[in-house]
């Protein structure tokens, strides 16, 4: 009879780590699903590398997948695990930098061969040299135990039997968490319904890991964390590529469109291809194309064609479609492009995360060529900004990049889903009858004749009789939309396409300012939100007088940001870049900024924040 005590915690990080072919990702996956089903606040992490199937058992394979979950707001996946499952020696030695002394360790003792550990250049086994002392160690032989549980299935290879050893991990986690098992095993009974052999090991490998945690005098206590206070409604677990894609579907359906994705696949972006792909039942028509360039260009057809013209890519895939953006900035077109931003130049980190692309997506086209920005703060928050994006793109006929990346797109959070009527209306109405007369009174339509509030020009549908028109590349006449050559319309032109930009409106920045005498803001863009707000939580706990504030809107700028960085005498800028932003910020008003960066293809610990912002608030006060 187990003698295990059951204890309240307030929060968890925990990491699962093995090799590429261990399903990680999966067990990360289901643990959080489990997680998010008994109500907990919670943030995910998922870190594989990029090559399809590097060397099993090396440094470069281990693929990991972070949670952290808790009875409160949770902001980040936490800086540091205090739990730490390692498959392998290779997810040990990978991981263990990041493991805070006391912490608790779950090692697979059956993969450290000597072969293994030299593998990853461990002279002699860290299990038996006193190294990992100071931590609390659990060895468990994972894979022979799990290869025993399953020794009635006999139908079943024994490396078939080894793989199930993932489900063992996620069993023993789930009972040493309190993580109920429902919800896995109806995910295994429909991911392996055409194979029973297979469904009926995992399920037997789960409950034996379970069962085994209620049986082992190895873990003295068991743990639960309490759900979080949320607003009541109906939540799901949601990544930010999944959410994007849902925002876009749920836009084109208030826009009244169909919604066109034109699309090449590319990491970390190919999730909303993916996701849209399964949705053609709500209107929407997806295209992978054989190339960034064609993607773009036939999502920029669709706009043209009256349909919700949508493209998503990474950092490569915009450099190359920079010149169709160019066209679609031309021809006064709505333009939704998603940029899934990752590690960079060239190939870079396919699979990391990276703010880089700031500078490209404002000023990356040749000539003036204007277009909107904006940037999702959270994986739940891609939902809200892919409405925006559409609203901005169809009201003012105009490109709009989605800056997103790789720590949104993977990560997950709980999504409350809203109401229909909470949605905003974004009803799209196309001219059906000429908008002009020329000089002998006959009824015309002149497609660059623009609305005198929003500056758009009408969006016509090919083919609506007496409407017809030309578009193109070469710079047009004002009203009339003629080609021309002459220097003072397209210097007006030029101006006007800048102005339609300027004037679409954003809302003001807001500060979050509790004792409202700061001297010091921290003011971040896109997925620094979550890090900065942990940051300036951990420093407010020390008696920092610390103000905050965050841009969704990159371009335009909200009418009050230059008053904001006034308004304080020191401003933090944190970016996972060089200080693009700061940078932006400086020459536009002439304030001074300190840039905190970091390009590691990882977000920003939430202590390094603090120790950054603790700093600054003390050399003010001297």
């Amino acid at each position: 009879m187990s003698t295990t005590t059951v204890k309240r915690l307030d929060r968890v990080v925990i990491r699962f780590a093995g090799d590429s072919g261990d399903g990680m990702q999966l067990t990360g996956d289901r643990f959080t699903s489990s997680t998010a089903l008994l109500g907990n606040d919670l943030s995910t992490l998922p870190n594989f590398p990029a090559e399809i199937r590097a060397p099993q058992g090396t440094l470069p394979g281990v693929s990991s997948f972070q949670l952290h979950f808790a009875d409160h707001a949770v902001l980040t996946p936490g800086d540091a695990p205090d739990v730490l499952v390692a498959m392998n020696p290779a997810a040990l030695k990978a991981n263990l930098r990041d493991v805070p002394r006391g912490a608790t360790i779950i090692v697979n003792t059956d993969e450290f061969s000597k072969r293994n550990l030299s593998k990853v250049g461990y002279a002699t086994n860290p299990l038996e040299d006193g190294s990992l002392e100071s931590y609390d160690v659990h060895p468990v032989a994972l894979t022979s135990i799990t290869v025993e549980a399953l020794g009635e299935f006999d139908g079943l290879t024994r490396k078939e039997k080894e793989r199930a050893k993932n489900m063992f991990a996620l069993g023993l986690l789930s009972w040493l968490y309190t993580r109920p098992m429902e919800g896995t095993e109806a995910f295994l009974k429909a991911k392996f319904a055409g194979k029973p052999d297979i469904l009926d090991a995992n399920l037997a490998a789960l409950r034996a890991g379970y069962n085994y945690g209620e049986t082992t005098e190895d873990f003295a206590n068991a743990y639960e964390v309490a759900p979080a206070a949320m607003p009541a409604g109906t939540y799901r677990n949601i990544t930010g590529n999944v959410a994007l894609a849902l925002g876009l579907v749920t836009a084109a359906h208030r826009a009244h469109l169909p919604l066109f994705l034109g699309s090449y696949p590319i990491t970390p972006a190919s999730d909303i291809l993916h996701t849209l792909s399964g949705l053609k039942r709500y209107g929407v028509t997806t295209m992978q194309a054989e190339d960034e360039i064609a993607g773009v260009g036939a999502a920029l057809g669709a706009s043209f064609g009256g349909s919700l013209g949508v493209t998503t890519t990474s950092g490569p895939g915009l450099a190359l479609k920079a010149e169709t953006i160019g066209l679609a900035v031309s021809l006064e077109l709505p333009l939704v492009v998603c940029d899934i931003q990752r590690g960079g130049p060239s190939t870079g980190l396919p699979t990391k995360t990276e703010q880089a692309d700031l500078l490209q997506a404002l000023f990356g086209r040749n000539g003036e060529s204007p277009v909107a920005v904006v940037a999702p703060a959270t994986p739940a928050d891609c939902f809200d900004i892919a409405l925006e994006a559409v609203r901005m793109a169809t009201t003012y006929r105009t490109p709009v990049i989605v800056l997103s990346d790789g720590y949104l797109a993977n990560g997950s959070e709980p999504w409350k889903v809203p109401t229909t009527a909470q949605l905003p209306d974004l009803t799209v109405t196309f001219p059906t009858e000429p908008n002009d007369t020329n000089a002998a009174g006959d009824p015309v339509f002149h497609p660059y004749l623009r609305d005198p509030e929003t500056l758009a020009r009408p969006w016509a549908i090919p083919g609506t009789a007496g409407l017809e028109h030309r578009v193109g590349g070469i710079e047009k006449a004002d009203v009339t939309g003629n080609i021309s050559y002459d220097p003072d319309n397209h210097d007006h032109m030029v101006r006007l396409r800048q102005a339609k930009i300027d004037r679409i409106p954003v809302p003001d920045l807001q500060v979050e300012d509790p004792t409202g005498d700061a001297r010091v803001l921290v003011l971040g863009w896109g997925s620094t939100y979550g890090p900065i707000a942990a940051g300036v939580r951990v420093a407010r706990a020390t008696g920092a007088r610390v103000a905050q504030a965050h841009l969704r809107h990159l371009a335009p700028l909200p009418a009050n940001t230059g008053d904001v960085l006034r308004a304080y005498d020191h401003v933090i800028v944190p970016e996972m870049n060089l200080g693009q932003l700061a940078m932006l910020l400086r020459a536009r008003f002439l304030v001074d900024i300190q840039s905190h960066t970091a390009v590691r293809g990882l977000p920003f610990p939430a202590a390094e924040l603090a120790e950054v912002i603790v700093r600054a608030v003390k050399e003010q006060q001297q």
